[in-house]
């Protein structure tokens, strides 16, 4: 069959894109902008990348028209935009627009557990989603989950924030809320085992887990699975408001995700209609066996996507990729250059491993104080670390950098800041090879947004000289005593 995936960029996609391939589907994979979408080489040559933007009209018109079936897994949860719901809507209405010129034969959506009366804004959207595709001339098929658990996962990524940082927890009364959460792999068999079949045409299933379970009882079972001992106070005081900012600064999460978040869990998600199991009879994992799982992914350095990848998981433009050239022009720089008498290889491989659990060679003390700032002015912080600890490439987010270069063959990493600033900031390692040797170079470039960003610039320059400078010496140094990093490879694949 040929697909079309719609994205395929995100947290759902990149997981579902290798097991379509391996099933020798056709897949055609529709993203905003191509040059962050990064394909796994084993997949290059049996991929097709077009752009499409769901938010324009004519957005669409490089899509194939002669596609057998379409994944619809567009989600904004985390989108800051205050009028969220109308932005999915418009997305919905393209997309169906465009589905009705295509010969497609079924359409599938990912959606959540919406059962209660008064539901969460976003859950409210995405029912909204619902109604607008099942419009469409091809058949729907949705398939509505509730937490879905994965490394990576935004809300596994939350719950192991709570449980490992805090040995007491003061809570908000959501954490009585009932949910019946599902494992990735559960939701990614699903997602494959509908399509092309004509008895889940024009149906709408529930999918969950075998535990229902309060989330109070999740935190504690997260708990148990790491050996750690929590105690959990609930109080009724904690406003939704209140809630989402104790969340907010915890968790590696945006305070708009934080919000949608704690808005979505005052709705119970647990399955009521389970008619999928008579079409699909399928044993889904245990919530603790689940847990374990996407520790066991974490440890081996297998994490195929994350949600803190996606741009929703902080402030960045949708445009990021046109920075990938420092300006030469109107920026302010601190440039450092340090000679060094050890193989390349070795030195790349520490600034791939930059920022994350590895820290930034210097200070991390002022980098964690910088990182607090930034959350108490509605930035990024650095909580949310790197996908992986020693593989890094473009779109990647490292502690409140967006990765927009990551060349390890021309030994080349730019990062461009997420962070809240009064201008926009690069950051980028360079190791040159000359007639004398090989040179670090490392780059910080400032653009200041009128006179308070260059008062901004000033005002941070003195600890420049401590930071940048022990930086760049650091970074040639590290390992070695005998602990030599490992080199940099291309993005591993795993499903």
């Amino acid at each position: 069959m040929k697909i079309l995936l719609t994205g395929a960029n995100g947290y759902i996609g990149r997981r579902l894109l290798p097991l379509l391939v391996e099933q020798r589907h056709e897949v055609v994979c529709m993203v905003r902008d191509p040059r962050r979408f990064n394909l796994p080489e084993t997949l290059k040559e049996q991929v097709q990348v077009v752009k499409g933007d769901l938010l324009q009209p004519g957005g669409l018109t490089q899509s194939p028209q002669d596609i057998d079936a379409a994944y619809y897994l567009v989600h904004s949860m985390g989108s800051g935009g205050s009028d969220f719901s109308s932005a999915e809507s418009m997305a919905a209405e393209n997309f169906v627009s465009y589905l009705n010129t295509t010969a497609a034969r079924q359409l599938i959506y990912l959606s959540g557990i919406s059962n209660d009366q008064q539901l969460s804004k976003h859950l409210a959207s995405r029912r909204h989603v619902e109604e607008v595709l099942a419009t469409a001339a091809t058949p729907l098929t949705v398939l509505r989950a509730a937490i879905i658990i994965g490394s990576g996962s935004a809300s596994f990524e939350i719950i192991r924030d709570l449980v490992e940082k805090l040995p007491v927890m003061v809570t908000p009364k959501w954490l009585k809320s009932r949910c019946q959460p599902i494992a990735i792999r559960d939701v990614l068999f699903y997602l494959t085992a509908v399509l092309g079949r004509q008895d889940c045409y024009g149906k709408r299933f529930e999918i969950g887990g075998p535990d229902v379970l309060t989330y109070k009882e999740m935190l504690l079972k997260l708990a148990g699975v790491r050996r750690l001992k929590r105690y959990i106070i609930t109080l009724p005081i904690l406003t939704p408001r209140l809630s989402s900012y104790w969340l907010y600064f915890v968790t590696s999460t945006n305070y708009a995700l934080a919000r949608s978040l704690v808005d979505s869990l005052r709705n119970d998600a647990v399955v009521h209609d389970h008619s999928i199991q008579e079409l699909i009879p399928h044993r889904c994992l245990p919530y603790e066996h689940a847990v374990r799982l996407a520790y066991a992914k974490i440890e081996q350095n297998s994490v195929v996507s994350s949600w803190k990848d996606a741009l929703v998981s902080g402030t960045m433009r949708l445009n990021y990729m046109d920075f990938i050239q420092v300006p030469e022009h109107g920026v302010l720089t601190d440039k450092q250059r340090l000679k060094f008498d050890r193989a390349p290889e070795e030195v790349v491989a520490n600034i791939w491993s930059i920022g994350g659990e590895r820290g930034w060679y210097k200070t991390d003390f002022l980098w964690r104080i910088r990182g607090l700032l930034d959350k108490m002015v509605g930035g990024v912080g650095l909580r949310r670390g790197r996908r992986s600890p020693d593989e890094v490439k473009a779109g990647d987010t490292i502690d409140f950098w967006r990765v927009l270069l990551a060349d390890a063959k021309n030994r080349r990493l730019l990062l461009y800041a997420e962070m809240k600033l009064p201008g926009e900031a690069w950051l980028q390692f360079r190791v040159c090879q000359e007639e004398d040797g090989y040179y670090l170079e490392q780059l910080a470039a400032f653009r200041p947004n009128g006179l308070l960003g260059r008062l901004y610039w000033y005002a941070v320059l003195p600890f420049h000289f401590i930071i940048f400078g022990g930086m760049v010496r650091n970074i040639v140094r590290y390992g070695m005593d005998g602990t030599a990093p490992r080199h940099p490879e291309l993005p591993k694949h795993s499903v």
